[in-house]
């Protein structure tokens, strides 16, 4: 199937499709007019990608746990590890997104939002200490 179909199949737009060709994590076969082909199995890693970049992981991540998946000899071990330090990092995040979330919610409680030009948010982003 060519890159449309292939994009209809996976969910994966085409420029994505294109742009992981370029990254090596996916091969398409050319046919005698240069197009891209697709096959099933193909298609199928498409898949895989779109919904291992749904969780999140990472494109280096996304190679690794593609190899596996790939790899009838792997150990779940290693696909383990790859989640679980992943789900460090999304807690990580997680935690960085909360203090943002309190930081921001108390600037807004010292704003007092009214037709005063005075505005804790402006003056913390120019950086005065006011």
């Amino acid at each position: 199937m060519q890159i449309k179909a292939a994009s209809l199949a996976s969910g994966l737009p085409a420029k994505t499709i294109r742009y992981y060709e370029s990254l090596g994590l996916l091969r398409s076969k050319r046919a005698a007019n240069g197009y891209r082909r697709y096959s099933e199995d193909d298609v199928e890693q498409m898949r895989f990608l779109h919904r291992a970049r749904s969780l999140g992981f990472s494109l280096d991540e996304c190679r690794d746990l593609l190899e596996l998946y790939q790899d009838p000899t792997r150990a779940s071990s290693e696909v383990r590890r790859i989640a679980e330090h992943h789900l460090v990092e999304v807690n990580a995040k997680i935690e960085q997104l909360q203090q943002l979330k309190a930081s921001l919610g108390e600037l807004i409680q010292q704003c007092p939002g009214n037709d005063s030009p005075d505005c804790a948010i402006l003056d913390t982003l120019a950086g005065d200490d006011r």
